[in-house]
């Protein structure tokens, strides 16, 4: 007995980790910690550094145990993790504590730093030969990318990981690895595929036993179950994980079936329960803090009010939802809270903003369901499968041979000695007749390789050219030279910049007047003219959304003279349009008319994305450049007084006094007459 209890004194991961509620956990490894020191302490000089072993493995259980429920817990035992590992040089120790880092980030929608954590841990996993924790690591990778919305990446680690679960024999992780491929296969529509997968992942668990990876597969099989229709086979899936969920403390969990409850009464006209249940899951995910939950909850609770029609309550919703999953990098929400907010705006007869809110939506849209994308999702996932025969083939192979190898050997060796006689013979000719031929045509085959040489770097300088010109096309140079050089570019803060944005006045009406190809030579001709102004007075284009154009200036390279160069370009920009309406008018066609406006405050700068790079700024300056130029008046340049205070020594302006911008209250505005 004595033995019993030093062993779980020493080694308490040994204990059971299931003891019901996850604060009876907590409980106990807080009391075993207690103990410990306890038992140290008697010990003193005498205690090995196994004691320390066995402490640090305790530190991370604890760490683990309030992964999303507490992070300033977790993190608080992470670094206490951490600190101990390092100081008695127990890496695999240390690859818990950034395994713990990772998750915390992840809790708090932190995925870049949730990368970098997850990616140190299975470096030092990967040096001290740990399979087990590298199989983690990768399964943790994808989850981060995944929820980045690079799927393919995504895709890659799960196999990554799987492949080594199967290498162990390990059927609790192959079900972990099973399940979150069938993730992506449903992310990308492909139900039957995913359902493929989260059966294999029940498969691969104890019939007699209640896994919450058994759990996690029924759920997301209900989740499709309900896309297929098949409501009341998601209902009955839901509200038995309900129950499981809420035993074992994962809250997480527990609200995402909240709301696919609610989802499944929204589709049976049950609307008190739907709202009932998606509240449940807000109020879950607001207490542990999880923000891709929470802006997940405001969008369906600005979808369910949507439906009842009460439009103010759902844009207010979608609004809070949108503000929490930019914080994240969101891409799949953002995604879907874009495409509901447009279909908001438009029931509210808010059409400009509808049609901008459309833009982005296809924009994100086409980021993540990109041909490329399915494409390069098929090619892992058969290349997978390729490589996994190729091994099994293999096995057999050396199996056979190593059976038949003396039989074959002393069958072969009297055939073998003719045959090699006499090729010999044949080899001895053939020598002599080549060296004749190679004699003669050596020059030539010299000339015609160094010629393809020569066609072919042409060729890759080409193309290298031709690339680095694209991207130069599409991103500033300097971040283009970052990208080049380190495969990312940082986001980066930018304290002083000047944004303005441009937008035709009526322009839904005069495209209907117009042919699709008039309409875009149109815009084309006068985007083309804005570009060459910007490049004039240094102010860097962001992009266009629709008939809107943006562009700002003291980025990517600072400086202070941006809101002196952004107001020259707008009014340089307001001439040549009022040149262009003249034009128009003389033709006999209706005019473009343009609304100007322009803020400066500091935002945030970087590039968006893993595929179709697009340099981007966000931050409530970009909103209140927007509102500056939706207050604004056709033909003049309507700016803040932020911007202002800058400019007045060198522009003419006419104060309008305070002018009241939507969601942003009354504020100071004024038009810049000249120079």
């Amino acid at each position: 007995m004595k033995k019993i209890l030093i062993l779980l004194l020493l080694f308490p991961f040994l204990l059971p980790v299931a003891m019901g509620q996850n604060q009876k956990v907590i409980d106990s490894l807080l009391k075993e910690l207690k103990l410990f020191a306890e038992r140290k302490e008697q010990l003193g000089t005498k205690a090995g550094k196994m004691y320390d072993t066995a402490k640090v493995k305790i530190l991370d259980q604890l760490s683990r145990k309030y992964w999303g429920n507490n992070s300033d817990a977790a993190l608080d035992y992470a670094n206490q993790t951490l600190a101990l590992a390092t100081e008695i040089g127990y890496k695999k120790g240390i690859a818990f504590a950034y395994n713990s880092f990772g998750s915390v980030c992840d809790d708090k929608g932190d995925y870049i730093m949730a990368l970098e954590n997850y990616k140190t841990s299975l470096k030092i996993r990967t040096e001290i030969g740990d399979k087990e924790g590298e199989a983690y690591s990768y399964n943790n990778l994808g989850i981060i990318y995944k929820k980045q919305g690079n799927y393919p990446e995504a895709l890659q680690n799960y196999l990554t990981s799987l492949k080594i679960w199967e290498e162990m024999g390990n059927k609790k992780g192959m079900s972990m690895a099973y399940n979150n491929i069938g993730i992506i296969h449903m992310r990308q529509g492909n139900y039957d595929e995913a359902l493929k997968f989260y059966q294999k992942s029940l498969n691969a668990q104890d019939p007699n036993k209640k896994t919450e990876a058994a759990a996690t597969a029924l759920k997301n099989m209900g989740t499709i179950y309900k896309l297929q229709g098949k409501l009341d086979d998601a209902l009955k899936i839901d509200l038995e994980c309900i129950s499981f969920f809420e035993e074992i403390g994962n809250k997480r969990d527990m609200a995402a079936t909240y709301e696919n409850i609610g989802l499944i009464y929204i589709e049976q006209k049950k609307f008190e329960e739907a709202l009932k249940n998606y509240q449940r899951a807000l109020s879950i995910r607001e207490d542990i803090g999880d923000k891709q939950g929470i802006a997940t909850s405001y969008n369906n609770i600005g979808e369910f009010y949507l439906k009842q029609g009460k439009l103010p309550l759902a844009l207010n919703n979608q609004l809070k939802g949108l503000a929490v999953a930019k914080t994240i990098g969101h891409l799949d929400l953002i995604k879907a809270i874009y495409a509901s907010i447009s279909e908001i705006d438009s029931a509210m007869n808010n059409y400009k903003e509808a049609f901008q809110y459309r833009g982005l939506f296809h924009q994100v849209k086409d980021s993540l369901f990109n041909a490329e994308n399915q494409k390069k999702i098929a090619q892992l996932q058969m290349q997978y499968v390729f490589d996994r025969k190729q091994d099994s083939l293999k096995a057999e192979q050396a199996k056979a041979d190593a059976v038949s190898k003396e039989a074959i050997k002393r069958e072969t060796t009297l055939k073998n000695t003719f045959i090699i006689g006499f090729l010999l013979v044949l080899l001895l000719l053939g020598v002599i007749y080549n060296r004749y031929r190679l004699k003669i045509n050596a020059n030539n085959l010299l000339k015609e390789k160094n010629d393809i040489i020569s066609e072919e770097k042409g060729k890759v300088e080409y193309e290298k050219k031709r690339s680095e010109l694209l991207l130069l096309n599409i991103l500033p140079s300097e971040v283009a030279a970052e990208l080049k050089e380190t495969g990312t570019a940082t986001a980066r803060n930018f304290d002083l910049v000047t944004v303005m944005f441009t937008d035709f006045k009526d322009f839904t009406k005069i495209g209907e007047q117009l042919s699709a190809e008039q309409l875009v030579e149109s815009i084309h001709y006068c985007f083309s003219q804005f570009d060459k102004i910007l490049q004039k007075h240094g102010v860097e284009k962001i992009k266009t959304i629709g008939d809107a154009y943006m562009c700002a200036g003291g980025l990517p390279v600072k400086n202070a003279t941006n809101p002196i160069d952004v107001v020259r370009a707008g009014l340089e920009i307001r001439d040549f349009v009022e040149k262009y309406k003249a034009i128009k008018i003389a033709k006999g066609e209706t005019p473009f008319e343009m609304r100007i406006g322009i803020h400066t405050g500091p935002v945030v700068a970087g590039i968006v994305g893993e595929m179709k790079f697009a340099y981007d700024i966000w931050g409530d300056t970009v909103n209140l450049a927007a509102r500056m130029e939706a207050s604004g008046e056709v033909g003049r340049v309507n700016v803040s007084s932020a911007t202002y205070e800058l400019i007045k020594d060198k522009f003419k302006c006419t104060y309008r006094g305070k002018i009241e911008a939507k969601n942003k209250g009354y504020i100071d505005m004024y038009f810049v007459e000249d120079l």
